[in-house]
């Protein structure tokens, strides 16, 4: 993963391999950092009474740690395993992951403008960072909206290789949210008219889909960019269907929290 300094910060948390495990602490290296070694005491492997290590961890393992302090001028990084929970780890393997998938699709962009990934970085690829967050971010806001490098003040020829690669191997970010219909029409085909009164709802967005639950229940969800276009969205569906079964002589009424 390309990092813009040589050494991580304190309190940050790193992606590590496990080299070699003694009994009073483990040897790791760091991915993200050049694989420079760092050391986690046995204290900080786990909360409470460690009596083997290697229940916690072994040579070869990924680990995701916190940076407790480093010096610099000596090379020494110490590091807390106990101190990063399972959500923390998650996000950060996550992270790791795309960020190293980001790095191979610069690499993809290289291939086509001729030019070495690390001048890419030195074009663009670290201003994307900073306007983005992260690199993957900026791949993953690309992807879902072209237009998104020309908005942050991007140009130069590289940036129809960076939208074409974007479009191809990320999936745009999403939110989902839900809610259900309860709708009855006491019409001989009433049936009929739910029916069509739903086909119409849906033939307004491609982003809803409206699942039977069991009469006269039917669940709508909306898969969108944002919570902002997923609520819209899901107002805008919903209002139509309501208003067709009114016309149609039936009745509907939408739930936010789908049971």
């Amino acid at each position: 993963m390309v990092r813009t300094s040589e050494f991580p910060e304190e309190s940050e948390l790193v992606v590590c391999t496990v080299q070699n495990v003694k009994n009073f602490g483990a040897f790791v290296t760091l991915d993200e950092y050049g694989g420079k070694e760092g050391f986690i005491h046995i204290r900080d492997v786990a909360t409470g009474w460690v009596k083997y290590i290697r229940d916690y961890v072994r040579e070869g393992q990924k680990i995701v740690c916190k940076v407790l302090g480093v010096d610099s001028s000596k090379g020494h990084i110490d590091l807390s395993l106990k101190s990063v929970n399972e959500h923390q780890k998650r996000e950060k393997i996550q992270q790791w992951k795309n960020e190293n998938k980001a790095e191979k699709l610069m690499e993809i962009i290289g291939e086509r403008l001729g030019k070495e990934p690390a001048a890419l970085y030195e074009e663009f690829g670290y201003e994307l960072m900073d306007s983005f967050g992260t690199l993957f971010g900026s791949f993953e806001q690309v992807a879902a909206h072209p237009e998104a490098l020309e908005e942050e003040g991007f140009s130069g020829d590289w940036t129809d290789a960076f939208i074409e690669v974007a479009k191809e191997n990320v999936t745009p970010p999403h939110v989902q949210i839900d809610g259900y219909l309860e709708m009855t029409c006491p019409a001989p085909d009433g049936v009929d008219r739910i029916r069509d009164a739903l086909t119409s709802g849906l033939a307004s967005s491609e982003q809803v889909k409206i699942q039977y639950i069991g009469a006269p229940r039917y669940r709508v969800v909306v898969m969108a960019p944002d919570y902002k276009t997923a609520e819209e969205e899901l107002k805008n569906v919903t209002t139509s269907i309501v208003d067709k079964m009114v016309e149609c002589g039936g009745k509907a009424v939408f739930h936010r929290e789908g049971k």
